[in-house]
């Protein structure tokens, strides 16, 4: 079962990542608009020191500077101390500094916060979605996801969301003090403004798609890049390198080039921006100069008109990026989402947890992949409680799929039929404690980068090495391990790459063992030791867990040789069932499977 909730929004998703980080990014604002502030005080200052203070203008009188003027004892006393209008300058600078600095610090700690709560919920979020899911998506990719679009979210939301509020009071104080000093001037600086708008719109969803297609492509590149890595003893052993470093630039150009196409096309988007901006500069100061030679302007009402339309270029210009930014923002956070939206596992509102030392029923199971032909047809069968279970079937024939069916790590429809544990379905139990109770060694083994202690104790932390080495003793490794020069504390690498096939098998299955469980689950996991020491495991697994309930997966008859029951598939139904001396004598596939293993192994002794 999996929640089906609607897909959360974008908006409403990024409301949700910014849990924690809220009240930072609020004062990171009020410090952006305490820096806006700071720039508007300084022109005004100059525009009164030069045309009020040094030059013979009277003020308009009831005006907020005037009354500052007044205060600090007017015109003719300042013009006798400049010293004070500079001091003015100063504080100016440095209240924009503080806020500067207070902007800074508190737009670090909000983003850094916003980036880790996004690597949690994003974290946790990917290890309750079902297994199908991984089967699905790849490695690669969802990591690219996990880690450059995350990055691009926060840089959008800490450098462009954030100074949304500055731009705004630059705008709109901008044009009011312009208007205040020539409203016709204004109008003149104003006329780029709706084309550089329109312009920026214009190229909106063409930006947006090009960073789709660059953040995919990235996807794909950064995949290839994880299962080369991971597979470079196969790769090496095989002989392909150069078949997969071809295969890799040629992704590698193609992700290459679709940056350089979007190169061009943000480089046709901003010099188009500079050009109307540098025309805006140009027409601004030709005007000025001429309404300055006109009369109609005052020297410092120009130079503060010029700092003012600095102020307002800016702003304009920024609208342009953050229209290009929202773009990209908006295609990672789409890729984010889709994590987040994709439904997790969920139990059912009432569920049971019923003793798992029960009989395990199979009831008219059918069941079908995504997209694929139905695997299993109709399997039936009954297993006794405390039993062992030996299942034998080709490649594909459904045996594995019978077990993760069993695990949950895929989901039954209910009309496929039932699979029933000590009479209950499975589909009523919580999934945790399904899985808590089956233990299960899948059929690639797979090792943490971590040293043997760790990866056998990953099942609970409160193992201790006493438990540990009984659960290797009983998987024959023991004396493996202590043969190691580190013994328990020896650290295998990525994947277990440093051990033999067999020795990993051994430690899935000394892992598993720590667990106790009533159902053990051994998936084709002896295929890699020899008959020897597959002997010892089964003896040791029948010695020290002979109440559990055990399934051997096999394709080697002396595998199943002692268990109670055996089942054989075939294209995903049950062509055989009974003991395997019962099934030895039957003339069927079990019965040939047999006699070839027997002749090939007298041959291989001969």
């Amino acid at each position: 079962m999996q929640n089906e909730t609607k897909p959360v929004s974008k908006a409403r998703l990024l409301w949700r990542f910014l849990k924690g980080s809220k009240t930072m990014f609020l004062l990171s604002i009020l410090m952006a608009s305490l820096t806006a502030l700071a720039d508007m005080i300084t022109p005004q200052i100059i525009r009164v020191a030069v045309d009020n203070v040094i030059g013979s203008n009277a003020m308009e009188a009831g005006t907020l500077a005037e009354r500052l003027v007044t205060w600090a004892g007017g015109t003719a006393y300042l013009r006798l101390n400049l010293w004070i209008m500079a001091l003015a300058v100063l504080a100016a600078a440095l209240l924009k500094v503080a806020s500067q600095y207070g902007f800074t610090l508190s737009n670090t700690r909000a983003s850094e916060t916003l980036v880790k709560t996004m690597r949690d919920q994003l974290y946790t979020h990917i290890g309750r979605l079902p297994f199908s899911w991984h089967m699905k998506n790849h490695t690669g990719d969802i990591i690219q996801r996990c880690t450059s679009d995350i990055d691009t979210t926060r840089n959008f939301v800490a450098g462009q969301l954030t100074q949304l509020f500055r731009i705004a009071i630059l705008l709109l104080l901008s044009t009011v003090f312009m208007m205040s000093m020539n409203p016709w001037l204004t109008l003149v600086a104003l006329i780029p403004t709706p084309f550089i708008v329109l312009y920026s719109v214009k190229f909106h969803s063409k930006i947006g798609a090009g960073f789709k297609d660059c953040d995919e492509a990235e996807g794909r590149l950064s995949a290839m890049a994880q299962e080369n890595l991971t597979g470079v003893r196969v790769v090496r052993a095989f002989g392909r390198e150069k078949y997969e470093r071809d295969r890799f630039q040629k992704h590698n150009d193609e992700y290459t080039n679709l940056w350089i196409r979007m190169g061009g096309v943000m480089s046709r988007f901003w010099s188009t921006s500079d050009v109307l901006s540098g025309i805006q500069i140009m027409l601004v100061v030709v005007f000025g100069v001429v309404f300055c030679l006109r009369g109609e302007m005052q020297s410092g009402e120009y130079m503060s008109f010029l700092a003012y339309n600095g102020q307002l270029v800016w702003p304009i210009r920024m609208l342009g990026r953050m229209i290009s930014e929202m773009s990209k923002a908006g295609v990672a956070v789409d890729r984010i989402g889709y994590i987040m939206n994709s439904p997790v596992e969920t139990d059912p509102e009432d569920p049971q947890t019923p003793p798992m030392d029960g009989d395990i029923a199979f009831e008219h199971v059918n069941f079908a992949y995504d997209g694929c032909p139905q695997m299993l047809h109709d399997v039936n069968f009954t297993m006794k409680a405390g039993t062992t279970l030996g299942i034998l079937g080709g490649t594909g024939s459904g045996k594995s799929t019978m077990m993760l069916l069993l695990d949950r790590l895929y989901d039954l429809p209910p009309e496929n039929g039932r699979i029933t544990i000590g009479g209950v379905d499975i589909a009523s139990m919580p999934r945790e404690h399904l899985r808590r109770n089956i233990g299960i060694v899948l059929q690639e083994p797979f090792l943490f980068s971590r040293t043997l202690q760790e990866n056998l104790s990953i099942t609970d932390a409160g193992l201790t090495l006493t438990d540990i080495r009984d659960a290797a003793r009983a998987a024959c490794l023991d004396d493996t391990i202590e043969g190691f020069t580190k013994g328990y504390d020896t650290f295998v690498g990525e994947r277990g790459v440093t051990l033999s096939g067999g020795q990993k098998q051994r430690a899935a299955i000394a892992r598993m063992l720590t667990q106790h469980t009533p159902i053990m689950i051994f998936d084709d996991s002896l295929s890699a030791v020899d008959a020897e020491t597959d002997a010892k495991i089964r003896s040791a697994l029948e010695k020290r867990f002979g109440s559990a309930s055990i399934i051997l997966i096999s394709h080697r008859i002396s595998t199943l040789s002692k268990a109670d029951q055996v089942i054989v598939l075939d294209r995903g139904r049950i062509v055989e069932m009974g003991t395997p001396g019962e099934l030895a004598k039957a003339g069927g596939l079990y019965q040939r499977i047999s006699e070839i293993q027997t002749m090939t192994a007298q041959e291989v002794t001969a």
